[in-house]
């Protein structure tokens, strides 16, 4: 069984990024993969400061651990000032290559403006750095106040297909490279 830690990059209480991640979650688990969410919301971690150990800081260690027994992680961040979250970056910037070196990756990002790929790009350049596998299909969720309906569903099905297709890579390329064979 394929093994998920989605890290969603947003402090906001009606995160549009936390919505989109819990939305791959639910299609990944529909296609039979284990998920979990780590939601920083909930989280105290400190700010990187290069030291290998947060003593006072257990949520660094639980993040570590949680990211290093998946075989795939998929990173959800608003796009701020051009780039990702520096909430998410502080959560990668924890952890090293021990956890996320040869993790399959996929990407997600939510604008308030038009949809681009600044954000995306960065987090590829960042993966690709500590040896991550990044999935070829990722998603750009801009005007996010538009993108979903009252229930934290889609509204747009080409962007929903979006979405299925994100699933299916995330999990078939994890297979293939990790060597998972199906259950």
């Amino acid at each position: 069984m394929v093994k998920v830690v989605g890290i969603g990059g947003s402090l906001r209480p009606k995160s549009y990024s936390q919505q989109a991640l819990n939305l791959v979650a639910q299609r990944l688990k529909a296609l039979g993969a284990e998920v979990e969410i780590i939601d920083l919301r909930m989280m105290k971690l400190p700010f990187c400061n290069g030291e290998d150990e947060y003593p006072d800081y257990p949520d660094v260690e639980r993040l570590r651990n949680v990211v290093k027994q998946a075989d795939a992680l998929i990173l959800a961040t608003p796009e701020y000032h051009g780039s990702v979250s520096g909430v998410i970056k502080n959560a990668l910037d924890l952890m090293s290559f021990e956890h996320l070196s040869d993790k399959v990756t996929g990407l997600i990002s939510v604008l308030g403006g038009q949809s681009n790929s600044n954000a995306l790009n960065d987090m590829r350049v960042i993966m690709r750095w500590v040896h991550a596998w990044v999935i070829p299909e990722q998603i750009a969720i801009g005007q996010a106040w538009n993108a979903f309906g009252p229930e934290g569903k889609l509204v747009d099905e080409k962007l929903s297909q979006r979405f299925d297709q994100f699933a299916e890579s995330l999990v078939e390329s994890t297979r293939k490279i990790k060597g998972i064979n199906y259950v």
